[in-house]
């Protein structure tokens, strides 16, 4: 059984990035056409096998292989790198220097802490399974799928109102980049792995949201950018703590760790590397003061709305904080989240039905039902959080 999961993870992770690649090289309609079903139809019944499989079970763990791992390791790298390398350029050309700093300070923290530091640190078990996974994993190659066939036939019209070059094989490359990379989010317990793919995330997002190239989407992708960006270098910031305090890169090593911790009278220890993942977990679920980047999304084209709403991004934010849910509570972090979901939940459904434009309406409803999941998350029970799942 632990050689099928493990096979079944890296045929989700891996299948919709093989498919994404095909896609930059596909002119023709129909060929597009065939590739995006076969692609999302796999997708979506890897995902259910997968659920079938092990969604009664307990929580599992997997080792990988030493070098399975070490190249895995290297790749992630290699890809936080070249997504820091593409900001960075993409900042300069359109003169944003915010975006400019910040990309560059998270990638030399990382670059830095990768050669320095997590080399010395040894990962147990780098994948893991548990229900929450499952059904995450459900959304992603279910809906996300979905809204990729859904894509086909609104970027085919979209395309034919565009002036400019047909830009539909990197609009569907970026589609299933996004799915694969949320895959690796929701199945890696190795923490820099999945920073890596948190941020293929964030710059599949930026690349999507700024689509059209008007000068309303550049704006309003840089504003999702900068945003994300903040919570990548908090996430990136919690790597380095968890490593040199806690000596460990696993999420469930750090979360038994943090418990251990707190019973023991430690609990102010657990407080930064909670918060600065918290954080990480506020930006990208568009908590406020957040928010701003979903409702600048709405001027990208439709699936784009789509698959940031339902199946991306936001719910990677609230699937981070709830797997934090077991170290929240009534605790200062727990405190904070708390209120920060409760906030959102309350100002944005205020929000909501004070606008006249349906996409707006979906996007505030969207974010108060994502400051509810998240002050759910902040209690910390497992009724909470079974009421936020």
């Amino acid at each position: 059984m632990e050689s099928i999961g493990m096979g079944t993870i890296a045929f989700l992770v891996l299948f919709p990035v093989l498919v994404a690649l095909i896609q930059l090289f596909v002119k023709n309609d129909g060929a597009r056409c065939g590739l995006t079903v076969f692609g999302a139809a796999v997708t979506a019944i890897g995902s259910v096998v997968l659920a079938v499989m092990f969604l009664p079970q307990e929580a599992q763990q997997f080792a990988v292989d030493g070098m399975v791992s070490t190249n895995v390791t290297y790749a992630a790298l290699a890809v936080d790198v070249a997504l820091g390398i593409y900001i960075i350029g993409k900042s300069i050309r359109w003169k944003n220097y915010i975006a400019l700093l910040l990309a560059l300070a998270q990638t030399v923290l990382i670059v830095w802490f990768e050669l320095t530091q997590a080399h010395d640190i040894a990962v147990a078990h780098a994948l893991y399974i548990d229900n929450l996974s499952i059904i995450m994993a459900l959304i992603i190659g279910v809906i996300g799928s979905g809204i990729a066939v859904y894509a086909l036939g609104y970027m085919k019209v979209h395309e034919e109102h565009n002036d400019g070059p047909d830009r539909r094989p990197v609009f569907f490359a970026v589609m299933f980049a996004f799915l694969g990379a949320m895959f690796g989010i929701v199945f890696f317990n190795n923490l820099a792995w999945m920073l890596a793919c948190w941020e293929v995330t964030t710059v599949c997002s930026f690349s999507l949201i700024g689509y059209t190239r008007t000068e309303e989407a550049i704006r309003n992708s840089f504003r999702q950018i900068i945003l994300n960006l903040i919570g990548g270098l908090a996430f990136a910031c919690a790597l380095v703590w968890i490593a040199n305090v806690y000596g460990t890169l696993e999420l469930d090593a750090f979360l038994s760790k943090t418990q251990a911790f707190a019973t023991g009278g430690y609990e102010i220890v657990t407080y930064a590397p909670l918060l600065l993942l918290a954080l990480a977990g506020f930006t990208k679920a568009t908590q406020f003061p957040f928010q701003s980047w979903l409702l600048g999304a709405m001027v990208a084209p439709t699936p784009t709305s789509a698959l940031l709403h339902s199946s991306t991004m936001v719910k990677a934010g609230v699937f981070l904080i709830l797997k934090l849910a077991p170290c929240l509570g009534f605790n200062m972090p727990g405190f904070i989240v708390m209120m920060v979901g409760g906030a959102t939940f309350l100002f944005a459904a205020l929000a909501a039905i004070s606008q006249t434009n349906a996409k707006r309406v979906l996007a505030y409803s969207t974010i108060s039902n994502l400051g509810l999941i998240v002050a759910c998350a902040g209690v910390g029970t497992s009724g909470a959080v079974w009421a936020a799942t």
